[in-house]
Parts: structure tokens; C-alpha cells; sequence
């Protein structure tokens, strides 16, 4: 059988498939099921900011903030307070995860200034999380913050992170930046570890009944692979970092696209919360067979093997591949299927 082993965040996993966060890490229960499943790591559900700061807030406070933007936000459950546990509360969890599994627990920090959070680090640390995810978001609705400035403050974050742990640091990105090479760049310079592309972002919509702001939640489909795929491909040895893909991993195939591309691990949710922990088995397998049929024996072997940098054709990832997709529509298919 292929050697499905990798290493993400310097830390050495069985395979590349890793949970990532959801509420299946909300219970031991759920998370066991994972484990079990097959998956080699698991990223929790994130400590918002608001929630070491605040108790409560209201939904316009979330709205403004953009806490609608992550898979692990509040809509999967049914209301605020049964999420937002507090803080010591989190920790409680990171150990009880730490005691019942044997998986790597990679914990999840949720927000976007220099504020007290960012010590909390430290605690999340101590508490024995093996790792370290930053979801770094801020919905910049001041025409007066110029780009420039946002990024020198995600860049901050990341430093002031990083000198509060010693565990390895992962920083979660949306594809929102204009040169995301060049952030990617000075991040991993700040100190991180590994880039995790990319967030999904849940925008509220309005109920038209009610005039209320509300939640709508969707899960990623498979062809939401494309974004991060073809980011990963870019960044694949231009940045000294690990690269973990999320959004759109469904199947087997595309954790072999996604480490094809270039990344260490490929990280899925909404899979699991469709088809139950078990299918993480099952994307495992036809990874397996995948890599037998291609006559691939490790992991290690493929990664990066469709970078831009390993293709024949870079431009495919650039202008070129744009032109491509819109000559190959063919219209007349369609006048066909109408007839």
C-alpha cells in the first residue's frame, strides 16, 4: 500500500486528511468518531476574540465583525449562548481532547486586533493543544483604512502570536488581498508556521418578513476546490511554509489534487458533517486507490507535482487559464439540450 504518511506544522500525521473545525469537536464523542474514521488531526472550533472580551454581543456587533465568515461560526448552532463557551471553558476542552485522543489537537483563535487574545495563546499552549490556528479576519468598512495598513495589522498579530507560543502557528487567510504572494510572504516571515487556505465566507442575509438580519449558512461544494487549489499551486515554494487546503475536499481525489498542488494537508468539514465521521474512511481509501492506479507509493512523492512551478504550463494558472475556460464553453451544446 502507498505511504499516505506527512508532515504538517512539524508535526508527523498518518495521512493528509485533518478535520478541520466544526462542531464535531465539540464532544469527545464526535471527535473519537473522527479518530477512528481515519482523520490524522483535528482543528477545533475557534475561541472568538468577542468571547475572551465579552460575554455577549449582539447580532449587528457579529455582522460587523464577520463572524458569519468561518464554517465554524455560530450558524451551525442554534443559538449564541450555546456556543460561546467561555474561555476557560475552551481550555477544559483542549485537555479533555488531549486525554481521550491521539490524534494531534490543533486549537483555533478567532479575530483580528492586539488585544488580550493574544495572550490567550499562551494558555491555549499550556492547556496542550499541539498547534495553533489563526483565523484572521476584519471587515474593513472604514474608507479610511487603506489596505496597507490592514495588512501591517494581521502582520502584528501574527508577530505578537508567535512570541507569546513555542508550538507551531498556522494562520487561516481569505483570498481577499490584492497580492496575496506578498502577504503570504511577510506572515511567514512574522513568524508562521503554515498558511491555511482559505475561509469560506457565510454572508447574512435579510428576511424580508421579519426585516431582520439573519443567518444563512451553505456548505462548501466540491468545485469551491478550484480557489485554494489554484493558490496552493502558486504559493508552493515561494513561501518556507507549510500549506494546508480547505474549502471544497469531498473526495479522495481532491486530497490527491490538493497535495498535487502542493499542500501537506488537505483539511475538509463539510464533507463530514454530510455524510457522517465514517466518510473520512472512504475519501482515505479512494486516495489509496488513486495513488496505486498512478503508480504513486508516497505522499511525499506527489506533493507540489502540479505546482506552478513543476508544470509544463505556468501560465495555466495566470491570464492563459482565463481565456481557456471562456473558449471552451460551447453554446451549442446548450442549443442542443434546449431543442
Amino acid at each position: 500500500m502507498a505511504d499516505l504518511s506527512t508532515t504538517y506544522l512539524g508535526l508527523q500525521l498518518k495521512n493528509p486528511l485533518v478535520a478541520s473545525a466544526s462542531p464535531l469537536s465539540e464532544k469527545v464523542e464526535t471527535a473519537r468518531q473522527l479518530e477512528e474514521a481515519g482523520v490524522s488531526a483535528i482543528v477545533m472550533y475557534s475561541l472568538f476574540e468577542e468571547q475572551i472580551i465579552h460575554e455577549s454581543l449582539e447580532l449587528d456587533y457579529y455582522l460587523e465583525r464577520g463572524t458569519y465568515a468561518y464554517a465554524e461560526a455560530l450558524t451551525y448552532f442554534p443559538d449564541v449562548g450555546r456556543y460561546a463557551l467561555a474561555p476557560d471553558k475552551y481550555l477544559d476542552k483542549i485537555r479533555e481532547l488531549k486525554r481521550n485522543l491521539s490524534v494531534p489537537i490543533i486549537a483555533s483563535l478567532n479575530g483580528a486586533s492586539l488585544g488580550g487574545w493574544v495572550k490567550y495563546a499562551q494558555k491555549i499552549e499550556d492547556a496542550g493543544a499541539d498547534a495553533l490556528e489563526l483565523n484572521l479576519y476584519y471587515l474593513a468598512t472604514d474608507p479610511n483604512m487603506t489596505a496597507a495598513e490592514l495588512e501591517e495589522r494581521y502582520v502584528e498579530l501574527v508577530q505578537s502570536v508567535r512570541s507569546s507560543v513555542r508550538i507551531p502557528l498556522a494562520v487561516k487567510l481569505s483570498p481577499f488581498f490584492t497580492a496575496l504572494p506578498h502577504i503570504a510572504r511577510r506572515l511567514v516571515e512574522a513568524g508562521a508556521d503554515g498558511l491555511v487556505l482559505f475561509n469560506r465566507f457565510y454572508q447574512p442575509d435579510f428576511d424580508l418578513e421579519a426585516l431582520e438580519v439573519v443567518p444563512n449558512l451553505t456548505l462548501s461544494r466540491p468545485e469551491e476546490l478550484r480557489l485554494p487549489l489554484r493558490w496552493i499551486a502558486i504559493l508552493y515554494g515561494r513561501v518556507q511554509a507549510d500549506l494546508a487546503l480547505t474549502t471544497g475536499v469531498h473526495s479522495g481525489r481532491d486530497i490527491a489534487k490538493s497535495i498535487l498542488a502542493g499542500a501537506a494537508v488537505a483539511m475538509t468539514t463539510s464533507a463530514l458533517l454530510l455524510h457522517g465521521a465514517k466518510h473520512a474512511t472512504t475519501m482515505l481509501a479512494e486516495l489509496q486507490q488513486w495513488m496505486e492506479e498512478h503508480e504513486y507509493t508516497a505522499v511525499a512523492q506527489m506533493r507540489g507535482a502540479m505546482s506552478q512551478q513543476s508544470v509544463a504550463e505556468p501560465a495555466a494558472f495566470e491570464r492563459a487559464n482565463y481565456a481557456k475556460v471562456l473558449s471552451s464553453f460551447d453554446l451549442n451544446a446548450i442549443s442542443v439540450r434546449e431543442r
